[in-house]
């Protein structure tokens, strides 16, 4: 579980963001989010390829060739 350490003088708001941008980037949101709630296992298929799909298209975009 990401921690944000308040600083000193640091308004709440400010380390709160600095959280969810941890929490965003981890994908710890969408996990939590897909996890609420029971998953078909066509769901899941379609998840997972749409997840292939671009995983394979920023691998595309960013081999040197």
């Amino acid at each position: 579980m990401p921690e944000v350490i308040v600083r000193k003088g640091e308004p709440i708001d400010r380390a709160l963001k600095r959280l969810k941008s941890k929490l965003d980037t981890e994908g710890i949101m969408d996990e939590i989010r897909r996890l609420r709630a029971f998953e078909t296992p066509t769901q899941r298929t379609k998840r997972k390829a749409k997840a292939n799909a671009k995983r394979a298209k920023a691998k595309f975009r960013f081999s040197p060739a």
